[in-house]
């Protein structure tokens, strides 16, 4: 048995298209049908009484034109209207002549004259409107056969006068029935149509989703290499431009945890083995010899830094790529932190050789955290020593621009080549030409790739295979 809580599954995506066309096109029917059909004849009655009305202001509004007579003649034959002006006392003053194509012997008004002109009259001064509508009825029958609608009004001398306007009401009834049967077969042809419209719409609409979702399941299986089609609407072209984009990007993460287990594994085996070779060695065959001993736990010593040198490098990278570390910017000088980095680089070249030498400008106080930026330039000089040439050498470079201080690193070793200048400052990117005689880690320059991306400095690296590389970074001046 189902659990309650159980989420219930939605409907697709082309079901509910389906569903909402099909119900517009039942409101559309029913506004039809209301409109047309159950409204018409209140709908109907409502225009006559407007048209009344209207008919009505017009004629007070021009009582005492020379063209009244002549307007009401014209309106009253038009319109089948019987039109009667009197005065106070109910004496005609205009609509013995004007009645117009409603025959005298219909018009209520005229036939019975003395019967109905005071009762009318008495329905509008009892009354708390300035017009009144009387609807005549014929015994039986729900539907009114005439309307005539009183209103009164004064002219120029100040003299009230009375409208009576009496129109017919034709019988609609048999429109109606015809209507009725017209909306039943329009009902039924539209439903089918609709039907067919709406099954076609919501497949079309939802045929580029559901093509995206099959190449999702794939991409979500692990097959990087799926592209997500593009043809269809904007809306769907735009969603999976970023999907191929998603895809291209996860798939460099992947590719580039491949090559972290990879190097890491490296990177840990080669230590490891030392680690354990030697410890046999003093086990076996140095363990009473104070000299050898000495020298071989030296190297287990050396290959447990190198071991932390990585583990740390690793948390280091974590730490920064998810900026957990806060930047503390304070104001540096770069000849002082420049001097204090080429100190650490004087054992190399007194002790192997190394020709690593600093060419400055004048001193510029710049705004960083000054303990991320001697990491980072460090690691740049590191890498230069790695890959360096024959002649040893190292320049560290400072070039004064305006606003900032350029720090060049360059070495004269085999280059990069081009395809992997845009890698080289990749997540655990490491190029096969690493050196391994030298302290490294291989995650250096990921290191300072975020130190500088955290602090906003343009950073980058040009190259030429066989002449060397450059790295540079410009460090905001305070």
């Amino acid at each position: 048995m189902k659990k309650a809580t159980e989420r219930r599954k939605p409907k697709s995506l082309r079901t509910n298209i389906w569903l909402s066309f099909m119900l517009f096109t039942i409101i559309i029917l029913v506004l039809l049908w209301l409109f047309q059909y159950v409204f018409l004849i209140g709908y109907y009655g409502e225009m006559k009484s407007r048209d009344l009305q209207e008919t009505a202001e017009q004629i007070a509004s021009e009582l005492d034109s020379r063209q009244l007579s002549e307007d009401i003649k014209n309106v009253a034959f038009i319109n089948s209207f019987c039109i009667v002006i009197t005065d106070d006392q109910c004496n005609f003053l205009l609509g013995e002549n004007a009645i117009g194509s409603f025959s005298v012997l219909q018009n209520d008004i005229v036939k019975n004259y003395s019967r109905y002109i005071y009762s009318l009259k008495s329905k509008l001064d009892e009354s708390d409107s300035d017009a009144v509508a009387v609807k005549i009825k014929d015994e039986g029958k729900s539907s009114p056969k005439k309307l005539i609608y009183i209103t009164s009004a004064k002219n120029a001398d100040g003299q009230k006068q009375y409208i009576f306007i009496e129109s017919p009401v034709e019988p609609i009834d048999s429109t109606a029935a015809i209507i009725k049967e017209q909306l039943i077969y329009i009902t039924v042809i539209l439903f089918e149509l609709a039907f067919i419209i709406t099954m076609f719409i919501s497949k079309r609409i939802s045929k580029p989703l559901t093509a995206l979702t099959k190449t999702a399941e794939s991409f979500a299986a692990g097959d990087y290499t799926v592209k997500f089609d593009q043809s269809g609407y904007r809306e769907i072209e735009q969603l999976s431009s970023i999907l191929n984009d998603a895809e291209t990007e996860i798939s460099k993460v992947s590719e580039l945890r491949r090559d972290l287990i990879a190097n890491v594994s490296h990177d840990l085996r080669t230590p490891l083995t030392i680690i354990k070779s030697y410890a046999e060695m003093i086990r076996d065959l140095s363990g009473d010899n104070p000299q050898k001993r000495s020298q071989h736990i030296q190297v287990i010593i050396d290959e447990s830094d190198r071991l932390t040198a990585l583990v740390n490098s690793i948390m280091e990278l974590s730490k920064l790529e998810s900026s957990a570390r806060p930047l503390n910017i304070t104001a540096l000088s770069i000849n002082d932190k420049l001097g204090e980095i080429m100190e650490r680089y004087k054992v190399l070249n007194e002790r192997d050789g190394y020709n690593i030498h600093l060419i400055t400008e004048s001193d510029v106080k710049c705004l960083a955290d000054e303990a991320l930026i001697e990491q980072a330039l460090y690691n740049l000089i590191n890498n230069a020593v790695n890959y360096c040439g024959e002649d040893k050498e190292v320049v560290i470079r400072q070039i004064n621009k305006p606003g900032c201080a350029r720090i060049e690193i360059e070495d004269h070793g085999a280059g990069i080549p081009g395809d992997q200048l845009e890698h080289i400052f990749d997540r655990y990117y490491r190029s096969p030409r690493a050196r391994r005689d030298v302290v490294g880690t291989g995650l250096g320059l990921s290191i300072v790739k975020e130190i500088f991306k955290q602090h906003g400095f343009p950073f980058g690296v040009s190259s030429t295979l066989g002449s060397g590389s450059v790295f540079w970074v410009e460090i905001k001046a305070a």
